[in-house]
Formats: C-alpha cells, sequence, structure tokens
C-alpha cells in the first residue's frame, strides 16, 4: 500500500514531498542484502579465525627455528612480524570473501593508497623497526653487552624491534630508539675478551726515567688481576713542564667491576712504589720574577737571563723618567 501526502508550510512556499514507498524500497533492498552477505560473512569470520590459528601455528615454528641459528631476542621479534604479516593476509582474504566485489587488486590499490599516508606519519616508528630487525639479524651487540652509544654508557638489557633497553652503571634504564642507535656509532665495550686501560704518571726531571719504568712495570705484574698476555706495558710519554711522564697500560677482562678496581689497585700500587723509591710525584708549578729591567742598577745585564737578552754586550735599559711631585716633594700618584 501506497501513501502519498502533501506538507504545505505556507501558501506562498514550495511543496515539499515525502515519498514513504522510496524510502521503504531503498531500506527493503539494503536488509535483503546484509541477509544475503551473511552466509558469506559467516565464511569469512571462520576462514578468518582459522588463518589466524594458522598463523600462531606458524609463528610458533618460524621462532624455534630461528632460535637454533638466532638469539632469543631476534627469534621472539621475527616471529611477531611474521605473525602480523599472516593476520594482514587472513584479513585481505576475509575481506575478498565477504565482498565478492572487492577483488584483491582493488583492495590492495584502496591499501597503497592509504599507506602511502600512514608511512609518511608513522615515518620514525617504520624506521626504527627496520632498524631493529637489522640489528636483530646482523648482532652487532647482544644482550649482556657493555655499549656506549651517543652519551649513554651501560649494559644492554633487552632489544626489542622498537628500540634497545640499556642499564646505565649508575643503575638507570635508558630506552634508545633503534633508529639512533642503527644510524650513530656505537661502542661495544665487552666484544672481546680483554681490555686495555692507560694512566699517565710524572716523576721529576731530577729522576731516572728507566728506573722508574723498572719500578712502575714491577708493581703493575704484581696486582692480581692484571693480565699476563698480552704483558702490562710502559713508555716514556711526554716531557711536560713540571714533570717526565710515563704511561703505563695493563690489560684486563672487561667487565666494568674488574676493569675499576683493578684500576685502583695499579695506581695505588704504583704510586707507593715510586715515592717509596724516593722518586718525586711532582705537580704543576710556575715561577714568576719581579725584577725593575728599567733600571741601570738592576743587575749584571750580561748573566741576566730571565726576561733580558744575555750576551756581552746587552742593550741598554729605556729611559724612565722621573717620577712627578706633588706638593712637599713626595711622588704625586
Amino acid at each position: 500500500m501506497f501513501l502519498m501526502y502533501q506538507v504545505a508550510a505556507r501558501p506562498t512556499d514550495n511543496l515539499i514531498d515525502a515519498n514513504f514507498s522510496v524510502i521503504w524500497a531503498t531500506v527493503d533492498r539494503l536488509l535483503d542484502g546484509f541477509l544475503a552477505m551473511l552466509p558469506l560473512l559467516a565464511v569469512a569470520i571462520i576462514v578468518f579465525v582459522l588463518l589466524l590459528f594458522a598463523a600462531r601455528g606458524l609463528r610458533h615454528l618460524a621462532e624455534k627455528a630461528l632460535k637454533r641459528s638466532s638469539n632469543q631476542s631476534a627469534a621472539t621479534a621475527i616471529g611477531r612480524l611474521f605473525y602480523v604479516g599472516m593476520v594482514g593476509l587472513a584479513g585481505l582474504i576475509a575481506v575478498t570473501i565477504a565482498f565478492p566485489t572487492m577483488t584483491p587488486g582493488r583492495l590492495i590499490s584502496v591499501l597503497g593508497i592509504g599507506g602511502v599516508a600512514i608511512a609518511f606519519a608513522f615515518k620514525d616508528i617504520f624506521q626504527n623497526l627496520l632498524a631493529g630487525i637489522l640489528i636483530l639479524l646482523r648482532h652487532p651487540f647482544r644482550v649482556g653487552d657493555e655499549i656506549t652509544t651517543g652519551e649513554f654508557t651501560g649494559t644492554v638489557e633487552a632489544i626489542e624491534a622498537r628500540a634497545t633497553f640499556i642499564r646505565t652503571y649508575d643503575g638507570r634504564r635508558v630506552i634508545i630508539p633503534n633508529g639512533d642507535v642503527y644510524t650513530k656509532p656505537v661502542t661495544v665495550i665487552s666484544a672481546y675478551d680483554m681490555l686495555r686501560s692507560e694512566y699517565d704518571v710524572g716523576i721529576g726531571y731530577g729522576d731516572d726515567l728507566a728506573e722508574a719504568k723498572t719500578i712502575a712495570l714491577e708493581a703493575i705484574k704484581r696486582v692480581n688481576g692484571v693480565l699476563a698476555d698480552p704483558a702490562p706495558d710502559v713508555l716514556v710519554w711526554e716531557l711536560g713542564e713540571s714533570s717526565k711522564n710515563i704511561r703505563i697500560r695493563w690489560w684486563t677482562t672487561p667487565a666494568r667491576s674488574d676493569v675499576l678496581l683493578i684500576r685502583d689497585a695499579v695506581l695505588k700500587d704504583v704510586a707507593e712504589a715510586i715515592a717509596g723509591a724516593g722518586m718525586d710525584l711532582p705537580f704543576p708549578t710556575q715561577v714568576v720574577l719581579f725584577h725593575d729591567q728599567t733600571e741601570e742598577t738592576d743587575g749584571d745585564r750580561t748573566r741576566q737571563r730571565e726576561g733580558w737578552p744575555a750576551g756581552k754586550t746587552p742593550p741598554k735599559p729605556r729611559y724612565r723618567p722621573p717620577a712627578r711631585t706633588g706638593n712637599g716633594g713626595t711622588p704625586s700618584k
């Protein structure tokens, strides 16, 4: 049954018609289409759930396979990425089943346009993700290594797909984006089994260098924890302003605690051994000479060295006029 009516707002206004038959026909067509799509939606949901379980199973298989040739963090991260890719593929298959008119080609083209916008919006996230995958695959450092990156130094706690977690020596956790870790220099302190430390020690100019080197070397060798191979050594390093400097070098294990404790023992024993041998451990000194070089009576010019040319015929002092005096005969200020 079709109903028609007209509403007149004012005699001079246009008439507004509302055709309920057209509205009902549209609603009825949408309802019939939805009911017709219910079987396809049910099939799409079932297929998506099955593919979801399959993705989980394949993720576990991939993690087990990668653990044999990679570390735990790399296997977990790559397994998660594999799982996300499988879930995305399952979603595409489910959509094409539920909406037969949406072909894979059209769906990919639509997603491609949106993907460009998403890529620009989440550029930093994707950069960190890619850098994290490369770090996990190439293994420039591992969990437990001591590294320095930027202004931070500490022990690697975890390497995730987005960031690297570092525990600093003073007990702080620093989360560094993998993009920064991968693009900036990284010093892996514990990359090898040995680490060399060094320190400069100054002795007086009146002390014997060979004797000082022998005393320092023997003191280093007696410290527990200093490696015998490579052997420690002592080098004459610099002739400073107030001391002759020797550089002592020794090798230890790279653990931070070992490095600090052995350094403390080495410096203590070397300083005590050199001082015990009667040698000087000088500190920087500066000599300032105050004398008037404008008077003939200022010493013997032929023997004077500081601040005046030496020789048999030194230059004459420049003339200095007498100070003017004020009232009373005293020099004016």
